[in-house]
């Protein structure tokens, strides 16, 4: 009888930690992000005369120290540009989707009715130019290799720091077997705010981090599954979007980074522990999956 329940239990959980555990990661990798608050999006305004992922708003993320999260996904001809939105409605006030136009078209758009235009994302990486840390997320779409490719090309030519993530867990897992050296992260959110049905559940619970062994987990704010707490103790922790109606002295001390809107933190609010400063319990976190 005891084997009979234990042995079963005892193997769901193991099943389970294979699915949810994430991948291994240096100080080293971890460094130039561990403890930092993030633009989101760049350093955009409210009143939208800044708009979100435009020179502008990187620019301003750059002079005040913040890192920097943006999108990128692809246009028509399969050039990579920083743009947010699948569809151009909320933002340019056009109809259709970013990669049903050319470049040239896109260029034509402003963002936010301002002088600001979608700008390629050599350009945003011209204009950082080794300032700031970014965090670049790759947006899914029907051509995710194209994209990882040509993403991967442009960073190779970058000498600043970087690290990738995406909701797509096939994104994430792209990197880890082409781009190992690349810190990536999985980002989830609960999957009722997520609203995709069973892929919405996969990814919210983080039963997906077996294709990517993510190095870090970039959750949004709120409840967060039992899965995913496990998961999240054994990797970097990010979470968003932090804004000014949340608790953000209590989100800065229980995450590694923040990705943050609307308000204005310090740019660094905790500094990497030295390994020789580090808790013995935490130099044992290892992961015998991470090759899987």
């Amino acid at each position: 009888m005891f084997y009979t329940v234990v042995l079963p239990v005892g193997l769901a959980i193991l099943f389970m930690l294979f699915l949810i555990w994430t991948g291994k990661s240096t100080p080293g990798q971890r460094a130039p992000f561990y403890g930092r608050n993030f633009a989101h999006r760049g350093l955009h305004t409210p009143n939208k005369k800044t708009p979100e992922n435009s020179l502008a708003a990187f620019e301003a993320a750059c002079l005040a120290g913040y890192g920097i999260e943006l999108d990128i996904q692809l246009t028509k001809e399969g050039e990579v540009v920083v743009f947010h939105d699948d569809d151009l409605k909320r933002v340019c006030g056009v109809e259709g989707r970013v990669d049903s136009f050319l470049l040239e078209e896109l260029q034509q758009m402003r963002l936010e009715g301002t002088s600001q235009t979608i700008p390629l994302f050599a350009e945003v990486l011209a204009l950082v130019d080794k300032r700031v840390p970014l965090i670049v997320e790759l947006k899914t779409g029907p051509r995710n290799t194209l994209l990882c490719q040509k993403a991967l090309e442009i960073l190779n030519g970058y000498e600043g720091d970087f690290c990738i993530e995406s909701f797509d867990p096939r994104i994430v897992g792209w990197f880890k077997k082409n781009a190992k050296h690349i810190l990536r992260g999985q980002l989830a959110a609960a999957p009722s705010q997520l609203k995709n049905g069973i892929t919405g559940f996969i990814v919210g619970t983080l039963l997906c981090n077996f294709l990517g062994r993510p190095q870090f987990i970039a959750y949004g704010i709120g409840k967060v599954p039992f899965t995913a707490s496990w998961a999240q103790t054994a990797a970097m922790k990010v979470c968003w979007t932090a804004r000014p109606s949340n608790n953000t002295e209590e989100l800065q001390a229980n995450n590694d980074a923040v990705i943050f809107e609307f308000y204005n933190p310090e740019p660094q609010y905790k500094t990497q522990q030295k390994p020789e400063e580090a808790p013995p319990e935490t130099e044992k976190i290892n992961n015998p999956t991470d090759e899987a």
